[in-house]
């Protein structure tokens, strides 16, 4: 058997390729290597068809501002998600800058991003957030109008066709984004393999078992036509498979892992290429979920380019199957219970049942139903123009709580070892957009022992490491502007 690696990354999407991006600029004599199941990279939650949420930053996602008891509006998890997205920018700045990503124009494209709301009380609340957001740092230049002219003259195809009696409102900010992650990972990892690292694809981690040495024993084949591999020896591994993380992390056996268990969600949009359509739609717009919806059901109407071609994508619609990756197996539900998490799992889905019901009503709704959603942000929209599209597996990470029952979270959960020998991501929103900062998690759980020493390494890549911009104003507004002239877009 060949002499052990330093690290293996499981998994060939933003996650690895931003793990590994970090890992070879803190310690550039590791070996490292990338293993991918599938032809090519980024074919499942990394690609843009399959990315519900590209550029996430708060700037416009209403689920990320709900509304107190007391009627104000509770701006926390937007400031988070907010600084979280901004360490993601000052990375990529740095790669920008030393030559790494010599053309961000190939990954990242300035797209205002908007919320748009109908009804007295939408109207309302949007106001209150306007308020409570347009002195904050990280939000300076959002704008708010309940006038229809300058709505149009934000986004032109949402207000032809509209009723001028009905109440509406938007806010607008100049400085959002759109991001090709499926690009970005390419680019990323094309930097990593011509800096020493190896990539190998169409190859299945089968099992991860902790040999007596203490080094991670990968058991691989290949995945077209089944034969396996020869198996590597690992000091180090991450797996950033996306929904096959939770399988693969159980198969460690690793007592930390115990207790979770993952809830899939597919999802479906329209989306049309028509260029007369496409050039009346230049932003990302986000509209406020129904009453008793979850988070993932936000609907947004938003431009996006891939390949340097615009599309315009609405969504989303949900769905239900089993599978936990796009081309995973319908039996991967099943495959994914164990005595540890039998009851979070029931518990979880007990506790959810309006989940359920929004799920059951999504399949159960007719093709004018859903084109209708639609039109309540493009009234005038002509079904001959879009045409539906599957989105990726989203699996929710399902984990004890403090009565030791289980409960749903929305959101992103990174498991580690207590030696920091081995750890995964599990889980989906606000996902690529804070890839660095949740990359960093790792670092910290992992590597203890060197971060210290690797801290001016992260300083110099990421400025604002270990502080927050939000208590520093003038720290913020030089950040935002500085990495926006690095990415070439608005400040």
């Amino acid at each position: 058997m060949d002499k052990p690696v330093d690290v293996a990354l499981i998994g060939g999407g933003i996650m690895s390729a931003t793990l590994g991006s970090l890992l070879q600029r803190l310690q550039p004599d590791w070996d490292i290597r990338v293993y991918e199941r599938l032809g090519d990279l980024a074919l499942e939650s990394s690609n843009p068809w399959n990315n519900a949420g590209t550029g996430h930053s708060a700037l416009c996602e209403l689920n990320y501002t709900p509304q107190k008891a007391d009627g104000s509006i509770d701006i926390t998890s937007a400031v988070k998600v907010n600084e979280q997205f901004q360490v993601t920018r000052q990375f990529w700045a740095h790669l920008v800058d030393t030559g790494a990503l010599p053309n961000p124009s190939d990954f990242i494209t300035a797209t205002p991003h908007m919320s748009f709301v109908w009804g007295e009380e939408n109207v309302e609340y949007l106001r209150k957030r306007y308020e409570a957001l347009k002195n904050h740092p990280l939000f300076a230049g959002i704008e708010f109008s309940t006038d229809a002219r300058t709505i149009r003259s934000w986004a032109p195809l949402m207000i032809p066709g509209r009723l001028k009696s009905q109440p509406i409102a938007a806010t607008h900010i100049a400085a959002g984004t759109d991001v090709d992650f499926g690009a970005l990972t390419h680019l990323l990892t094309q930097n990593l393999v011509a800096e020493g690292a190896t990539l190998t694809t169409e190859v299945l981690v089968t099992n991860i078992k902790r040999q007596r040495d203490g080094l991670w024993r990968l058991t691989m084949r290949n995945d077209i036509g089944g034969t396996p591999m020869a198996p590597v020896r690992a000091r180090f591994v991450f797996v950033g498979a996306g929904g096959y993380a939770l399988g693969l992390l159980q198969k460690s056996g690793i007592k930390e892992i115990r207790g979770f268990g993952g809830f899939p969600v597919s999802g479906e949009f329209l989306r049309t290429d028509n260029p007369e359509v496409v050039a009346k739609h230049a932003a990302k717009v986000y509209g406020k979920a129904a009453v008793g919806s979850p988070p993932m059901s936000v609907p947004h109407l938003d431009l996006r380019v891939v390949d340097g071609a615009p599309s315009l994508m609405f969504g989303p619609y949900a769905g239900f199957s089993p599978k936990f990756l796009k081309t995973g197996s319908i039996l991967d539900l099943f495959a994914s219970i164990r005595w540890h998490n039998l009851i979070p799992m029931v518990a979880a889905g007990l506790g959810n049942l309006g989940l359920v019901k929004y799920l059951v009503g999504q399949l159960a709704a007719s093709e004018k139903t859903k084109f209708d959603e639609l039109k309540q942000f493009y009234p005038d929209a002509d079904p001959k123009d879009w045409y539906r599209i599957t989105a990726g597996q989203r699996v929710q990470v399902i984990k004890k709580d403090k009565k030791k029952l289980g409960v749903l979270q929305f959101g992103t959960e990174v498991v580690a070892s207590a030696d920091g020998t081995i750890a995964g991501l599990l889980g989906a929103s606000p996902g690529a957009s804070t890839a660095v900062p949740i990359m960093l998690t790792v670092l910290e759980k992992c590597f203890p022992q060197q971060l210290e020493g690797w801290r001016p390494k992260l300083t110099a890549m990421i400025p604002s490491y270990g502080t927050q911009l939000s208590d520093d104003p003038k720290k913020a507004a030089a950040t935002l502007k500085s990495t926006a002239a690095s990415l070439g877009i608005r400040a």
